[in-house]
Order: C-alpha cells, then structure tokens, then sequence
C-alpha cells in the first residue's frame, strides 16, 4: 500500500501543502509549468527553495495581477502600532463575510506572511463555480475542488449567518484558493496514493487582525472546517492553520494518527513565510507499507430498468469521481428479468458521497454496502524512454512482488502510427 503521511506540526496553509507535495515529485519544475497553464485569471504560481531551521524545502508563491496574501498576527508589545493598520497597512483576508458589496467577504489568505494587497473585484460562489468549470483540468478534479471551495464558503457562511449565496470573495483571496485546491488535487493524482494520513493539526493560539477588528485563532471558519479533526493550540502564538489548509486536510486525509509503520520512499517539505523557533512547515512523507489492510466500502444495487447507454454513463461518472473500482455482473431478478448487479468500490470516508452519486445516476432506489480490507500492491508511474518515443509506464510493487505494464493509450498510438501489433510493441517496450 503506497501511503501519504502529511505532519502538520505547525499547522497547515494551501501554498505549504501544495509545495511539501510537489517535493516528492520527480519534476516539479514540469509540474509548475502546467498548473500555470490551465487558465486561472491573472494567477502567476512560482515554485522557489526556502530555508527554515536548517531545513530545504519548496516556498510557493500564488501571485495575481502582482498582489500576494498576507496575515498579521496580533502581538500585544506592537499592538498601538497596529491598531491603525488598516487600509494601507498590513491586512489579512480574513475580512469576514456580510453578504453585500458594501462589506464583502474574503477567503480567508494563507496567513504564513505572504505580502497583501488589496483586490477590488468581488465574485459570488457562483461565479467562482464558473471559474473552476472552465480550467483546462479533468471534470473529476474540477468537482472535487468545487467541493473544497464550497466547503470554506459554507463555513464562511455559518460564521456570519448568511447564505452561500450571499457571500462575497475578493478576488485576489478567491484566485489564491483556487490555485491551492487545484494545485494540490492534480498533485496527489500524480502521487498515486492509496491512503493519506495525517497528524493532529497545530492551530496556534493568539488573535489575527482582520479588516473589521482582531478575530481568536484559530479563526471562526478554521475551527468550523477543522470540527472533527485532531488538532491542539501548541506553544506557538500565532495563526498556523487557514481555512484553505484546514478544508483541504479534511477533504483529502482518509485517518488523523501519527505516523503509520512503512518504509520511507520520499520526504517532502512545504515551507511557510514566516519564521518561528521551530521549523515552519508541513511534511509530506511518501512510504509503502506490504502488511497493513486498507478498510474498503463495496456499495452494491440491482438494475433492470436502465439502457446500456445509461449504466455505462453511470460507471464513467463513478470512475471520474475517484471509485477505487467499478464493475457490472450479469444477474437474474424477479419474473425472470435479465438485469445488473452494479458495485462500486470506495475509501470507507467515501461512502456517503458515492451512495449520493449512484442514486442520482441510477434508476435504484436502495443500495447495500458491504465493508472488506483491502491489500494493494504500491504503485507509482513513470515516464521512459523508447525508440517509439517516451511511454508511460506503471509499476507495482510489494510484498516480495514487482510488475510493470506499459500505459495502454501510449501503446496504442505507437500501434496506429506503425501498423505494429500491440503484443510486438509492448514486448520490445519490456526488453528496452
């Protein structure tokens, strides 16, 4: 089993997940280079080395139209100096929300000492959704960050007893989110990871300032996204944890515990901006563990009133929403009715997401779930190169077992471009 360790021992912001992910890649240079092509309005992400404590690790800067996040963390020896830092002084985009242009809301900014301007263009979640929809990404993964976003909304929302639909985001804490989430999601599809795990979060403790007074921390919509998770104050005053970096843990992380036995393939480190006594970062360690089961939710319904064009529909729907595995089996029902057994293969904290999916694109309207464990072999994907040109190949691995199998779709276009037979091209592929 391939599984993600994320220590957020000083907390957890966007930027600092995006850059401890990006460590454990092979090229994160491409990696950079791609996110800054799929089309987020005036965003410019860039990827620099950073040192805190002694420590190397990635620092990732979201910049849009030239204007950077910033936090200001209350200290009360400089607090008469502050009282007035208003307008023109540092602020922190956790101006709350209240639902009108006049006082608009703001996501909530990566708070570890990014430079803050402020953005005059105010975007509903709608318009946002909008956003999203157009990035040159997978449908899956734009679902999956609407999801995120929509859940820092939500909070923010609850925080000010507003709708949704009535809060407000600036734009340069709206654009700023958007490349976090993003970025993060396409990074732990590239990683491949059966289970992510994560330690209990660092919130910090102390007051942030915000455009309309000094909010506690963590702050209102933090702790909201954060009910249900492990977390602690610790020694460090200061905002560690944002709403961004607390809404995409509880979105990704599949156990809270401290780190599970497996052995170490990569480490990587995502640094924050400012500097404290202990080292500012989160951790992102990638290992493999051969003798640990994951638990799995198989959800299973019968059909026998649906076209074949709407159960395979279904079962592209189900795939592009993350199933661990997706299959139809022939079966007899009442009346001697031919019909199909569905079942749709989840991570356990994926049920209720998955049950929701399967009743709307099903004609069912029961489902049983069946909970087993599951034993994976590790996989990671590579890029080689051949005399066709470079193929994507994926390797298994584990328990005293390791395979390799070239990526069908690269196969297949070499067998277009050739008139080769797939068998023939794959051979060669193997003993290159």
């Amino acid at each position: 089993m391939r599984i993600l360790y994320l220590e957020c021992n000083m907390g957890a912001a966007g930027d600092m997940l995006m850059g401890a992910l990006a460590d454990l890649l092979p090229d994160k240079e491409a990696f950079f280079a791609e996110l800054n092509g799929i089309g987020i309005p005036g965003v410019e992400i860039a990827c620099t080395q950073a040192v805190r404590c002694g420590i190397t690790g990635n620092s990732v800067s979201v910049r849009i139209h030239g204007a950077e996040e910033e936090s200001s963390d209350v200290c009360p020896e400089n607090e008469p100096a502050l009282a007035h830092g208003n307008e023109h002084g540092p602020a922190s985009m956790h101006e709350e929300g209240y639902g009108n242009e006049e006082k608009p809301g703001h996501v909530h900014g990566e708070t570890h000492g990014h430079v803050h301007a402020h953005g005059h263009h105010h975007a509903g979640l709608q318009d946002i959704f909008n956003i999203i929809n157009a990035l040159k990404v997978s449908e899956d993964v734009k679902e999956e960050v609407k999801k995120v976003y929509g859940s820092i909304a939500e909070a923010e929302g609850k925080v000010h007893g507003k709708e949704v639909g009535e809060i407000h985001f600036h734009e340069v804490g709206m654009a700023d989110a958007i490349a976090d989430i993003t970025g993060c999601i396409l990074l732990l599809r590239k990683l491949h990871v059966d289970k992510v795990v994560t330690s209990p979060v660092n919130v910090g403790f102390g007051q942030v300032r915000c455009a309309h007074g000094i909010l506690p921390v963590p702050a209102p919509a933090t702790a909201l996204l954060l009910s249900g998770v492990p977390c602690y104050a610790g020694t460090v005053e200061g905002e560690l944890c944002t709403p961004t970096g607390a809404a995409l843990i509880r979105h990704i992380t599949d156990d809270y515990r401290t780190m599970p036995p497996m052995q170490i393939k990569k480490i990587g480190y995502g640094m924050g901006k400012k500097d404290f006594a202990a080292a500012n970062c989160v951790r992102a360690i990638l290992g493999e563990c051969e003798g640990e089961a994951e638990a799995v939710s198989e959800l299973c319904c019968n059909l026998d009133d649906m076209t074949p064009e709407e159960v395979g529909y279904a079962l592209e729907v189900f795939r592009n929403h993350g199933a661990l595995d997706v299959y139809t089996t022939s079966i007899g029902m009442k009346k001697d009715r031919p019909g199909t057994l569905l079942t749709v293969m989840c991570r356990t904290g994926d049920r209720k997401r998955f049950a929701e999916l399967i009743f709307k694109h099903t004609s069912t309207i029961g489902i049983r779930e069946y909970t087993c464990n599951r034993m994976a072999l590790a996989r990671e994907e590579k890029t080689v190169d051949t005399a066709y040109g470079k193929v994507r190949v994926k390797e298994s691995s584990g328990f005293g077992i390791r395979k390799r199998k070239a990526e069908y779709e690269d196969v297949k276009k070499i067998a277009d471009k050739t008139g080769m037979s797939l068998k023939e091209i794959k051979r060669q592929i193997e003993e290159e």
